[in-house]
């Protein structure tokens, strides 16, 4: 039984009332943060071992699917916190204890190293500006990527190979930026954020796909950045169910102008409520099937191997841009009251749309599952 997918499903109305709340704010309210907290949404990637829920891959992202389908903002909110919960398992001691046993704990962060860290006694002098800080403002603890560099700025990596370190600041460390003016998504709060000489303390940081896990469980077997790619396209396909339940609901009153019959009874209009459908259905059981061919393999202790990665990006990458498809579908097919505030269309238009712009699930990613399956040599480590 998915416990936090239960208690979520029961929030999902009051969110959904909140959406325009949610979007005027331009980040989610403190009082749903602290609803969504009692339901350890934020950190479900979190071992047992550090007083987590430990969730499976597609528990978890059920519960995302299910929140983004009451409001994409919320859902989003609650994948990138979830990707960084999967640090759990490869943070070192006492760090681990002190981010992540915590259950109000939230982390989020961007983790293309566009920081600068200098080695200095006890640990790391970090400066550096980043983008994408969805959540910031609600995170108890933000991480950034950074490269290691000498006084002169050139890349210096220590003596222990530390080259390219994720790492988490306190909140009171960091500068949020006021310029996440944007067409879609608007509650995420994706500010940039910086920090000046930040100090950070010996080992609280991880380098990703280099570092080995520190407690071996199935989530950190499973694929770091297939699992970030799927926590997008889960936000997408809760966005685009919601959309094709909003047209529904508007099929069955509106009247085109100058027209006798209700939308619904449009042929137009009834095949792409069908099609839309039917693509959700197909691209959410890809996802699905892919997940859980890669959790058995993991679940056994195995290694999961190129062709798997490979299909978990692909099917992250597909469900997102299916989604955005499914979407746009149904906001022509609402005509022109989907362009009204009032109507929540519009905005499941505007957030799909932004969704497909995350580097992990961009059209691009297509090129690698497809030189992949052409036989060409291609660089998998950030599979």
């Amino acid at each position: 039984m998915n416990a936090t997918l239960e208690q979520v499903r029961t929030l999902g109305p009051s969110i959904a009332a909140r959406g325009e709340e949610i979007e005027r704010c331009g980040t989610l309210p403190r009082d749903l943060v602290e609803e969504l907290l009692a339901t350890q949404a934020f950190r479900q990637f979190v071992p047992s071992e550090l007083d987590g829920p430990g969730a499976t891959a597609w528990q978890c992202l059920e519960v995302i699917e299910e929140l983004a389908y009451h409001d994409g903002s919320t859902g989003w909110c609650v994948a990138i916190a979830c990707t960084g919960s999967l640090l759990a398992s490869f943070l070192g001691e006492p760090w681990a204890e002190r981010i992540f046993a915590d259950r109000r704990s939230i982390t989020g962060g961007f983790a293309q190293p566009v920081g600068r860290a200098i080695a200095v006694d006890g640990g790391l002098r970090v400066s550096g500006r980043w983008q994408w800080g969805s959540g910031t403002r609600h995170c108890t603890w933000i991480g950034g990527g950074c490269r290691l560099v000498g006084p002169d700025g050139r890349p210096a990596p220590r003596a222990d190979g530390l080259t390219f370190p994720f790492v988490f600041f306190e909140p009171d460390d960091v500068h949020l930026f006021d310029n996440w003016q944007v067409s879609g998504l608007c509650g995420t709060g994706s500010v940039d954020y910086s920090v000046d000489a930040a100090f950070v303390p010996e080992g609280r940081w991880v380098q990703l796909a280099i570092d080995p896990p520190r407690l071996d469980t199935t989530v950190s077997r499973f694929s770091f950045f297939g699992l970030l790619a799927l926590c997008i396209a889960a936000t997408s396909v809760g966005i685009a169910r919601r959309a094709i339940d909003e047209l529904i609901t508007l099929a069955a009153d509106k009247r085109p102008q100058g027209s006798s019959r209700s939308l619904r009874e449009r042929s137009s209009i009834q095949a792409d409520t069908a099609i839309a459908e039917a693509e959700l259905r197909s691209m959410w059981l890809f996802v699905r099937d892919t997940v859980e061919d890669a959790w058995r393999t993991a679940l056994a202790g195995e290694p999961q191997g190129d062709e798997q990665r490979r299909s978990l990006r692909l099917s992250a990458t597909h469900a997102t841009q299916t989604a955005a498809g499914i979407t746009e579908r149904m906001y022509k097919a609402a005509g022109g009251a989907a362009v009204y505030r009032s109507s929540p269309l519009q905005r499941c238009f505007r957030d799909a749309f932004v969704a497909t712009q995350h580097a992990m699930i961009a059209p691009r990613t297509y090129e690698i599952a497809g030189r992949m399956r052409l036989g060409l040599d291609t660089d998998t480590r950030m599979l």
